[in-house]
This record gives structure tokens, C-alpha cells and sequence, in this order.
């Protein structure tokens, strides 16, 4: 079996710290075979992870930058309380997500949004579920001064790092300079590059080897590109097309109108729309949906089988499947075919 992998610019980044050159390759034109139909609608097949990690020439990875992006996205002190990190609410254990619906503030507040995996951002052009910040860097600093979850400002927060002195050298070994906020979202964000979900039992069969999939994930695979039209949405090789889909999910905690994508965009017809996650180890990632209103796989296969709630801004994308409840066993099996490889993450001794 072949699959060609079509993406959009895809520039090298270091993918481990033993690895400290920069490559760059050009971008992947995707030809006609790369392509799937399905009522009219032409999308980018779904195949393996590119080698490469799209990353901007402005915060180019090494491993010092990566080092200290680690440290900064394990330590608490970029909270008002000292004690919510990064990792509080994208948490290496439970698929760089939170396995709680709704993750606990400095304060204690519950946010009123799931929080998505970091696995892959490195390839989302826009981040958070209504796609508010426009890079990872902008992304990596936006918890800190919301009030709900680490309750710090950016004006407080840069002396209060400044002040530690194992934090004093490094900022200015990797960036020449003392602690800045810049330099705080560059370096989380340079970690946050290196959490990359791939080399599943997928991506295996994608290179072709037939037997790193059973029968059940094949029949799943092609559910999903036919009949279950998942590949309407979760597209190309990080199965997410980057848009944002209002799927009539029920709404659920703080948030209970969540108008999404249209508090952005101020669009009508983005009302109750948010980002396509990528499906990538999602078996790691419950609960699942912007709010995580459905505990597992199976309910979310149930869910989208009905064609999602009805509402004025559904997207036309959602029909009702009529899949079997082996139809849906083989979609839920295909699914966790998308397991990546394990990532070793150690915690960092953080500075004093």
C-alpha cells in the first residue's frame, strides 16, 4: 500500500535534543492520487507523518532553547500562585491534555473549555479551540495572564522569572539577553515543537507494512474515508483540516452558549464553530469535544452518527450515518491504530 503524505510548508526542526542541525525541505504538492471525494467534496487523503516540523524562521530550535522551554513549561512560578504550569493542564501523563473535563485555575476556578492536546500544535496554523492566537509562540503565553487559569500578567511575571538566577544564565546563554516575555513564548513554544505524535500502527501500514493493522482498523480506515465521511474534516497526514466545524455539540459547563470561532471572527456563520482537533493519539486525549462532553470514543462515534445536534449554524458537513454497531466498533479501532510511539518525558530540575 502506498500513501503519499500531502501537507502544507513543512521546514525541519530539531526533533530530539541530540539532534542540533537545521534541514529545510520544499514544500509537498499534493497530486491527484493524494486526494479523496466524497459527495463532491475533494480533500487531502489522509497518510503519514512528514518527516519534518514546521517552524518559524524567527525561533529556530536548539537544544539549549528546547531545554529551557522544557523547564518553563513544567514550573509553576508562571502562575500567580506557584503552582500551575503548563503541564497542570497539558499534562504529559494523559496526552499532553487534561483528563478533567474542565481544568482548575490558580485559584481553583474551572476553566470553561477542555483542554486540547499540545501533541501536534506544531503543525496548527491556529491555536485554542476558536483559533484566537496565530502561532505557538502567542499561544504559549496566553494562559498566563487569563484570570482563570494562571492569573499572573505579562508585567509581573517577566521579573518575577528574572529574579531566578539558574533562569538569569540560561536566558542569556540562548538568547543573549535577560528574561523576556518574547523569549518565555519562544522557548515553551521550541519544547512544545518536540511534542510530536507519529509512527503509529498507521503510519506503519501507510509505508507498507500490511500487517501493522488488523482487519477491524482496515475496515475502520475505510469507514473513514467512505461511509463514516470522517475524512471531511480529519484530513491529510495530522487528520485535522485547520477549519472550524459547528458539529451541534451539547454544551456543557461555565461556557454554556460558547459561540466559539464567532468570538474571533464576529462571522455568523461561525457561531458555535471550533477547531478540528487532530485525531492523532487521541486515545490518550479523553474527554473529547471543545467542552468534554463525551467520555469516550464510543460516544463520540454515537454522537456523530446522529448528524450532531441540530441548530441554525450546523455545519452542512454532518449527516446522519446510519453506521452499523460494528461499523462503529471498526472506526474505534481504527482510531486507536493512530497511537503514536511513546514519548519519554522526564521532569526537569527547574532553576533557583
Amino acid at each position: 500500500m502506498h500513501m503519499r503524505t500531502t501537507c502544507f510548508i513543512v521546514l525541519a526542526l530539531i526533533l530530539s535534543p541530540g539532534q542540533e542541525s537545521l534541514m529545510a525541505q520544499e514544500p509537498i504538492v499534493a497530486s491527484s492520487s493524494d486526494m479523496v471525494m466524497i459527495d463532491g467534496i475533494t480533500v487531502p487523503d489522509i497518510g503519514p507523518m512528514p518527516a519534518f516540523v514546521p517552524t518559524p524562521a524567527g525561533n529556530v530550535n536548539y537544544v539549549q532553547k528546547i531545554e529551557l522551554g522544557k523547564q518553563l513549561y513544567f514550573d509553576g512560578r508562571l502562575s500567580k500562585n506557584n503552582a500551575v504550569s503548563c503541564a497542570f493542564c497539558h499534562n504529559p501523563g494523559t496526552g499532553f491534555a487534561d483528563a478533567r473535563q474542565f481544568s482548575i485555575g490558580a485559584f481553583g476556578t474551572a476553566g470553561g473549555r477542555q483542554a486540547p492536546t499540545v501533541y501536534n500544535t506544531a503543525f496548527n496554523p491556529l491555536q485554542f479551540w476558536d483559533g484566537r492566537a496565530t502561532s505557538l509562540e502567542e499561544q504559549a503565553i496566553g494562559p498566563i495572564h487569563n484570570p482563570i487559569e494562571m492569573a499572573e500578567t505579562h508585567e509581573t511575571v517577566v521579573p518575577k522569572i528574572a529574579k531566578i538566577p539558574g533562569y538569569q544564565k540560561q536566558f542569556k546563554a540562548v538568547f543573549g539577553h535577560n528574561v523576556s516575555l518574547q523569549g518565555i513564548a519562544d522557548a515553551i513554544a521550541a519544547f512544545e515543537r518536540t511534542i510530536v505524535s507519529a509512527n503509529s500502527a498507521f503510519d506503519k501500514y501507510a509505508m507498507g507494512e500490511s500487517n501493522a493493522m488488523g482487519d477491524s482498523a482496515v475496515r475502520g480506515m475505510q469507514l473513514f474515508k467512505g461511509k463514516a465521511r470522517c475524512i471531511l474534516c480529519h484530513n491529510g497526514p495530522n487528520f485535522t483540516d485547520n477549519q472550524f466545524h459547528n458539529l451541534g455539540v451539547p454544551q456543557e459547563g461555565l461556557l454554556k452558549e460558547d459561540l466559539g470561532r464567532y468570538n474571533v471572527t464576529r462571522r455568523e456563520r461561525d457561531k458555535g464553530a471550533f477547531k478540528t482537533p487532530t485525531l492523532r493519539s487521541v486515545t490518550e486525549t479523553a474527554p473529547y469535544m471543545h467542552d468534554g462532553v463525551f467520555k469516550t470514543l464510543e460516544d463520540v462515534m454515537e454522537f456523530k452518527d446522529k448528524g450532531g445536534q441540530p441548530n441554525a449554524h450546523l455545519s452542512p458537513l454532518m449527516k446522519p450515518l446510519g453506521l452499523t454497531p460494528e461499523e462503529k466498533a471498526d472506526l474505534v479501532t481504527f482510531m486507536k491504530a493512530l497511537a503514536g510511539a511513546p514519548l519519554k518525558t522526564t521532569l526537569p530540575k527547574l532553576p533557583k
